[in-house]
C-alpha cells in the first residue's frame, strides 16, 4: 500500500485547478452505453474510480480514446453482452461503486442488465433498492443470486411509469432516468435527485435526443425515444475537491485561489463554510481564500444556541463534505455539532482527529460535538490509515497544518476520488512525499 509523507505546519500560497466531477463522471460514462454514435467527454478526471469503470467499459466492447488530457471519445457500437457473465465481470464490478449505473443503460438498449453486488466506501449501508424498484416499475424482472451477490435485470421493452421514490438517491435517480430515456411512453419520477450532476446527466441526453423537463427539480418527466445519438459534453469542476480546498486554506492559514469553480453549481456549500467564519471571496468564477491570521469563529444561530451543520439532499448540503466541515471546525473559535444523517459510518475517523489532539465528542454513529482549539494548541503529526475518500482528505488536511511530520496509509482510498493529489498540493508549498 502506498504512503503519504507530510510535514505540516506550513502555509501555503497560490492558485489551484479543480479537477473534473468524479461523481458526474461515473454517471456520463456509463450513458455512452445508450446510443452507437461516437460520444466525446471533455474534463474527465484522472482518478482510480474513473479509471476502473473506463477500462471495465473497454471490456465490454465500448471503443475508447484518449485525444487529450482529460478528453475521450467513446463508441458502444459493438457491445459485449457475453462479457456480463463472465467471472472477470463479477470481479472488476465488486470494485467499483460507479459500476451499478451501467444497468440501467444495457436494460434499455439490450434488455438486460446484470452487476455483482458493488464496493466503494466503508461508510455504511448504501442500498440499492431504489435503483431496482424504479427498474421494476418500468416493466423489468428482477432476480438475484444471494450465493454470489450477483443482481440481474431484463425486459423485451421498457413502458414509461409514474413512481414516487422512496429517497432521492443521486445514482439510483440516474440509473432509472438512463433506462427511461428509450422506454416507451412517458415516465414520471418524484422526489428524484436534483443535483448539478444529475442535471449535467440530464442535459446531455437532451442533446443526444432525449425528452426530459423537469431538470433541476425533484419531478423529472421522460418521454420515450427510438434512439440516442452522439454528442460533446463537459464535466463541470468537482464541488467536492472545491470545498476540501476552502478547508485546506483556512486549516494551513493559507492564502489560496480557487480557479474555475462553476460558482452557480456550488449551492450552498460557500454559505456553509462562511458559517465556520472562513472568508470566501467571489472574483469571476474564481474563489479567493485570503489567509485567515486570526483564526475564524464559528457563527451561532440566531436564539444563540449550538450551531449545527447536517446533511440532505441537493440543495442541501452535500454528505461529502462533512468530514471536511469537521475537521476545519477543529481549529475554529466556538463549538459546532456534526450531524451526518446519511451514512452511520462515515464518522468513525474521528479518533484519529482526537489522537491529534482535537476536542471531538462522538455522540453516536450519526453525530459529534466539535469544540474548537483556535490555534491555541495546534494539532500533533502521527501516523493515521485512510478509511474512505472523503475522510482520508480530512485527515491529510489535519496532517498538513499540524505541526511535525505524519504518515497517512491506505492512500489509495484518496487515490480514487483526488487527481494526483500529491503533485498538486506539492505545487502550492505543500510538503508532501508519497512513499510506494
Amino acid at each position: 500500500m502506498g504512503t503519504f509523507k507530510i510535514e505540516g505546519g506550513h502555509q501555503l500560497k497560490g492558485s489551484i485547478q479543480p479537477q473534473g466531477a468524479k461523481n458526474e463522471a461515473l454517471q456520463i460514462l456509463c450513458a455512452v452505453l445508450l446510443t452507437p454514435d461516437l460520444v466525446t467527454i471533455h474534463n474527465i478526471p484522472d482518478i482510480v474510480d474513473v479509471n476502473k469503470l473506463i477500462s471495465l467499459l473497454k471490456k465490454l466492447g465500448v471503443k475508447v480514446e484518449k485525444i487529450s488530457k482529460g478528453t475521450y471519445t467513446f463508441q458502444a457500437d459493438d457491445v459485449n453482452l457475453k462479457f456480463l457473465e463472465s467471472d472477470e465481470f463479477k470481479e472488476d464490478g465488486r470494485g467499483l461503486r460507479g459500476s451499478i449505473m451501467i444497468v440501467g443503460p444495457m436494460l434499455a438498449r439490450f434488455g438486460k442488465g446484470y452487476i455483482p453486488k458493488p464496493g466503494g466506501d466503508k461508510i455504511g449501508r448504501r442500498r440499492l433498492d431504489t435503483h431496482f424498484e424504479g427498474l421494476i416499475n418500468l416493466g423489468a424482472k428482477f432476480r438475484y443470486n444471494k450465493e454470489d451477490q450477483f443482481y440481474g435485470v431484463e425486459a423485451d421493452r421498457l413502458k414509461g411509469a409514474y413512481m414516487l421514490l422512496e429517497e432521492a438517491s443521486v445514482t439510483g435517480t440516474a440509473n432509472i432516468v438512463m433506462a427511461a430515456v428509450l422506454a416507451e411512453g412517458r415516465t414520471t419520477i418524484y422526489n428524484a435527485a436534483c443535483e448539478p450532476y444529475l442535471q449535467q446527466l440530464c442535459k446531455m441526453l437532451n442533446r443526444m435526443g432525449a425528452q426530459i423537463s423537469g431538470v433541476g427539480s425533484n419531478m423529472l418527466i421522460i418521454d420515450g425515444v427510438e434512439k440516442l445519438t452522439g454528442t460533446h459534453h463537459t464535466m463541470l469542476p468537482d464541488m467536492i475537491e472545491i470545498g476540501s480546498w476552502i478547508g485546506l486554506a483556512a486549516m494551513t492559514k493559507s492564502e489560496l485561489t480557487i480557479t474555475n469553480v462553476s460558482w452557480d453549481d456550488l449551492g450552498i456549500i460557500p454559505t456553509v463554510f462562511r458559517k465556520l467564519g472562513i472568508t470566501v471571496e467571489r472574483r469571476g468564477d474564481d474563489i479567493h481564500i485570503p489567509a485567515h491570521t486570526d483564526g475564524y469563529e464559528i457563527q451561532s444561530f440566531i436564539d444563540g444556541s449550538i450551531l449545527t451543520i447536517a446533511d440532505a439532499p441537493w440543495p442541501g448540503f452535500t454528505p461529502d463534505l462533512l468530514s471536511i466541515i469537521l475537521v476545519v471546525a477543529t481549529q475554529a473559535r466556538g463549538s459546532v455539532l456534526i450531524h451526518q444523517k446519511m451514512f452511520e459510518s462515515r464518522l468513525f475517523f474521528v479518533d484519529k482527529l482526537i489522537d491529534m489532539g482535537a476536542k471531538i465528542i462522538l455522540c453516536d454513529p450519526h453525530r459529534a460535538t466539535v469544540i474548537g482549539h483556535d490555534f491555541k494548541s495546534t494539532l500533533k503529526a502521527m501516523t493515521m490509515t485512510s478509511p474512505d475518500i472523503r475522510a482520508g482528505v480530512s485527515l491529510l488536511i489535519a496532517a498538513l497544518s499540524a505541526k511535525g511530520t505524519s504518515t497517512i496509509q491506505n492512500i489509495e482510498q484518496i487515490d480514487r476520488g483526488y487527481e494526483h493529489i500529491d503533485e498538486r498540493l506539492r505545487a502550492i508549498g505543500a510538503r508532501i512525499e508519497r512513499l510506494e
